[in-house]
């Protein structure tokens, strides 16, 4: 881009859609890029009015084909290290998201660009998605939590066999394995994941961020420990004017106009 702008941030209602803007290198993840992911994070992360975000792509090709490796070629080895401290922040920063965050695939989403959509919450692809995490290929091992998120979403020895082989998974194997979460139609990517965010903005922001922080935290630990997380978020929601209004609006009979606290 010739501003410099490789990430734009959306409004539409309470979704904000954070579009990944460098159509020509196909999302190609530099590190302006992973500034500029990380920063948005952090902005979407403090605005309580936000309550579900859509990670996006402009190019029409793909979703994101992982690290720029041209980028890389120029590369000495501490060069590299302080590229991987800004690499940490904009994977993290997608998952410190404390609402739900909702990834629109198609194309290729490969390397980081798979990792950046296992860091989202839940992933729509469509038709063209071509899914996978190659960087044994290239003498690499997945950095951006590949190697965490995808054996988590789908065990060990199918995420052993992706990572190991680092071969290219299309749709249907995709979604047989559990790579994704919703399938739609080609070109369907987008509205797809905005009606899933809609979906999810029109329910309790209280006790969505509060389920999301359950889930999150309580993902790992044993069922005994993972249950004590779950009354804390039982016990942050109950008492809010988020239940207060929603029992109102059921024993009214209209829609709740949540007031977020």
């Amino acid at each position: 881009m010739a501003d410099g702008t490789t990430v734009v941030v959306r409004r539409a209602g309470q979704v904000a859609e954070l579009m990944l803007d460098r159509p020509a290198a196909r999302n190609a993840l530099n590190t302006v890029m992973a500034e500029q992911i990380a920063s948005a994070c952090a902005e979407l992360a403090e605005d309580p009015s936000v309550r579900a975000v859509v990670v996006a792509s402009s190019s029409p090709k793909a979703f994101c084909v992982g690290a720029d490796l041209k980028e890389r070629s120029g590369f000495g080895d501490a060069d590299l290290l302080r590229q991987r401290q800004v690499f940490r922040a904009a994977f993290g920063g997608v998952r410190a998201l404390p609402m739900p965050v909702v990834a629109a695939v198609h194309g290729y989403a490969l390397g980081g660009g798979f990792e950046l959509a296992l860091s989202c919450d839940l992933i729509v692809a469509d038709e063209t998605a071509v899914l996978g995490l190659p960087e044994v290929r290239v003498g690499l091992v997945p950095g951006g939590g590949g190697t965490q998120l995808l054996s988590r979403r789908v065990g060990l020895a199918r995420a052993s066999d992706l990572i190991f082989t680092g071969r290219q998974v299309r749709i249907d194997e995709a979604e047989r394995l559990g790579l994704v979460d919703r399938r739609v139609p080609a070109g369907q990517a987008l509205p797809g994941a905005h009606q899933l965010a809609d979906e999810i903005a029109a329910n309790s922001p209280v006790g969505v961020r509060n389920a999301k922080r359950a889930l999150t935290y309580g993902a790992d630990l044993p069922v005994a420990a993972g249950l004590e997380v779950e009354d804390s978020a039982w016990h942050a929601t109950a008492f809010s004017g988020d239940r207060r209004e929603g029992i109102a609006a059921f024993a009214e009979r209209r829609a709740p106009r949540w007031p977020g606290h």
